[in-house]
């Protein structure tokens, strides 16, 4: 059958060019005046006149029952208003079903011209013009539909290839986009509403060709009945017509539902695609279309999806924060809560990691039933989730408090004991204005870090007066710049004077190498801006290898210069590289395997640090020692044990907290701190350095009180070790002239940068 005209089909109309039937009737038949096409419903589709009058198309609807009943009837005559024959002749296909209706409008004849007006003398006449015809609009008709054919399979090679994703702008937009996906199939798969159904992620999402949906209840009607259907029916389920006494024969639709089977093979959850019933069937076409949807929705929720806690990955939520606030549209506000599982490895240690993980689960889905509309979350490593909501600070911190109670009811009885299940919560508001989106959710990192110093189960907010959040936070934003630095060796090591003061037994100079990074502009960042980040998170074993691998690459070339002892470079290291099992046996070697004379090199050890580890240090200590090499306590004073321990450990300086020197002049406490020190470390033989010296008031009276070095600007200021070292062989020589001279107190050694 000829389908009815269609001005969107691509391919040409095979009712058009009928004008050389026309002519051809005509020669056939002179008496014509005029030509009409229409089609089996009786639809005018070409006509030799501009305007075809009523009674024309009153006959034809009027013969068409008789063209319909007799597949062997060729046609028939009719007379029109005038007197006025009409001849309507059927053309039919090769199954004899009926294609379209010709009819040829004559002029009057005479009465007695009965054979001139019989049909049968009018069709024999027409005979080879209608064939032609027939035959013409036959194969018009098998190129129509092998075109349309054709269409209907690229625009499936379209979907097939297509990413899930529609051209649109939306805060959703993206690789993983479950709103493309049903917009395809409403589009492609001529759906009247699409429907995405996944419980365990509590994903329901609803795509409708009319906004909004005409029927707002039709999943919330259908989707227990399509989800069991899914569970049941691993393949896709056709329905086009509903049971009377079904569930859903209420519904006036046609259905295809489709599961989402998992790369497990497990039912996660439905596809379900609605026609509007009267309309078209469902066919295997579509179902073969919808299953390729739901496998693309799959690949979408897995990639995009955690399977253990059901919110979004930690990709899929930061692409998630760039659209929702980059939506000028939506939301004016949005806070940001960072959440971490109080002590899961103990949970693990004691009940087992099974348990752990079903508590990652739980609070899960407590955090999807809890969130706000247009609030969305993630779990974006091991026990650490992030929520954003559409709220401002004081709705935020309610929220997070609510949660955290509700997490609290989440513990229960295992056997003998108890398990108990809190979370720290960090709030902050998201500057949406930050170059770098994630950057802003680490004031709420920082805050939940700090509920968990202050004690866990707790909830903290940001707030940018608190000193010890912004310092917490300054370092988190630093600690990716610090291990990029660390990766790329983007260091520089620096050189300050530490100078003997006149009386001191020794006029050897010292240098104490300082750590300078490199940012990605080659900007100089000093260790005020990175150390505090380094120590947090764990990177100081790392840093403290590069410095003294760094330290005798820079130090081989001048070995023969060194060799004479006129200078001592100390080296610090820290209290995490002291508790590093490894790190004493790597020092030791790498001094020995340098060719260095071991004398050149003192390490300092915070007094805290030496402390905290007692044992360690004092093992590391004299190893350094028997091999020649000078060992510092720095920051001396401010440890509560430090003299009790003093005694054991065989330090050869003290270097005098800081505090205490800058104050010398003004506290008397401080004077006296600085002198009892002083006078201890000379009764056990141990130099002391005073830190701080920063003018020559206090430089002057730290002498008087027996000091034995002075370290400061009022000293000397840091500089580059490089140029230090190019300027050697100048130093050592006035190191050499001022000894022979008998000179204790050098000033003049000091390098220019």
């Amino acid at each position: 059958m000829i389908p009815p005209r269609n001005d969107n089909t691509p391919t040409p109309d095979p009712w058009d060019r009928f004008e050389p039937y026309v002519q051809l009737v005509r020669s056939l038949l002179p008496r014509a005046s005029s030509v009409a096409l229409f089609d089996a419903r009786g639809a005018l589709r070409w006509s030799s006149e501009t305007t075809t009058g009523p009674d024309l198309l009153n006959v034809v609807d009027d013969a068409l029952g008789t063209a319909r009943t007799a597949p062997d009837s060729a046609g028939q005559l009719r007379m029109l208003a005038g007197n006025l024959p009409v001849y309507l002749c059927w053309l039919r296909d090769d199954s004899a079903r009926l294609l379209a209706v010709v009819t040829v409008v004559c002029r009057p004849t005479n009465e007695q011209d009965a054979d001139a007006r019989s049909f049968s003398f009018a069709y024999a006449l027409l005979r080879p013009a209608l064939e032609c015809l027939r035959r013409d609009l036959i194969a018009r008709a098998a190129i129509d539909d092998l075109s349309r054919t054709v269409s209907a399979l690229d625009k499936d090679l379209a979907l097939l290839l297509a990413d899930g994703t529609a051209d649109r702008p939306s805060a959703d937009s993206g690789a993983h986009d479950l709103k493309g996906i049903l917009q395809q199939a409403v589009e492609h798969l001529r759906c009247s509403t699409a429907a995405l159904i996944v419980p365990d992620k509590s994903i329901a999402l609803v795509h409708s060709k009319s906004e909004p949906p005409a029927d707002m209840q039709l999943v919330a009607r259908a989707h227990r009945q399509l989800l069991s259907m899914a569970q049941m029916r691993r393949e896709p389920v056709i329905i086009n017509k509903l049971a009377p006494n079904s569930s859903l024969g209420i519904m006036p639709y046609r259905i295809l539902s489709c599961p989402l089977r998992s790369l497990a093979g497990r039912t996660i959850g439905v596809l379900a695609l609605f026609r509007e019933d009267p309309g078209e069937d469902f066919v295997d076409r579509d179902a073969r279309l919808g299953d390729v949807l739901a496998r693309k929705a799959v690949g979408i929720i897995e990639s995009s999806y955690d399977a253990l806690s059901g919110l979004y990955t930690r990709p899929a939520f930061e692409q998630r924060v760039r659209g929702a606030v980059a939506d000028k549209s939506g939301a004016r506000h949005w806070s940001a809560l960072y959440i971490d599982v109080d002590q899961l490895h103990v949970i693990n240690d004691n009940f087992g990691m099974h348990v752990g993980d079903t508590v990652l689960g739980q609070l899960g889905e407590l955090v999807r039933k809890r969130l706000p509309r247009g609030a969305f979350g993630a779990r974006i490593s091991g026990d650490r989730f992030a929520l954003l909501l559409p709220t401002q600070l004081d709705d935020a911190e309610s929220f997070a408090g609510s949660l955290r109670q509700g997490v609290e009811k989440l513990g229960t009885t295992h056997g003998d004991s108890r398990l108990h299940v809190s979370i720290s919560v960090g709030v902050a508001l998201l500057d949406s204005g930050a170059g770098e989106l994630m950057h802003s959710l680490a004031a709420a990192e920082t805050a939940c870090k700090a509920a968990k110093d202050r004690g866990r189960n707790r909830v903290e907010v940001y707030h940018p007066n608190d000193a010890s959040l912004v310092r917490r936070f300054d370092d988190i934003n630093i600690a990716g710049k610090l291990r990029e630095a660390i990766d790329a060796e983007r260091f520089r090591l620096d050189a300050q004077l530490i100078l003997p003061f006149a009386g001191a037994e020794s006029a050897r100079p010292h240098y104490e190498l300082l750590l300078r990074m490199i940012d990605d502009e080659g900007s100089t960042i000093g260790p005020d801006r990175f150390m505090s980040a380094a120590v947090r998170y764990q990177l100081m074993p790392s840093i403290d290898r590069w410095v003294l691998n760094k330290a005798i690459e820079m130090l081989q070339p001048h070995a023969g210069l060194l060799a004479g002892k006129a200078v001592s470079f100390a080296i610090n290291f820290s209290g995490q590289s002291l508790n590093d099992a490894t790190f004493p046996d790597f020092i030791l070697d790498r001094i020995v395997s340098s060719g260095l004379d071991p004398e050149l090199f003192c390490f300092e050890l915070t007094e805290n640090a030496t402390i905290a580890s007692i044992e360690r240090a004092e093992s590391l200590m004299r190893r350094l020692r028997q091999l020649g090499c000078g060992v510092a306590l720095d920051d001396f004073g401010t440890g509560l044990s430090s003299l009790a321990y003093l005694r054991q450990l065989p330090v050869t300086m003290l270097k005098i907290d800081g505090s205490f020197v800058r104050d010398v002049l003004k506290d008397p406490r401080a004077e006296s701190m600085v002198r009892a020190i002083a006078q201890l470390a000379r009764s056990m033989s141990i130099s002391t350095v005073g830190e701080y010296v920063e003018t020559e008031e206090i430089r002057a009276r730290i002498a008087t009180l027996g000091v034995d070095y002075g370290q400061g600007f009022a000293i000397g200021r840091p500089a580059p070790l490089v140029d230090l070292l190019a300027e050697l062989p100048i130093l050592v020589s006035a190191t050499a002239v001022a000894r022979s001279l008998g000179e204790t107190e050098i000033v003049s050694v000091e390098f220019v940068h």
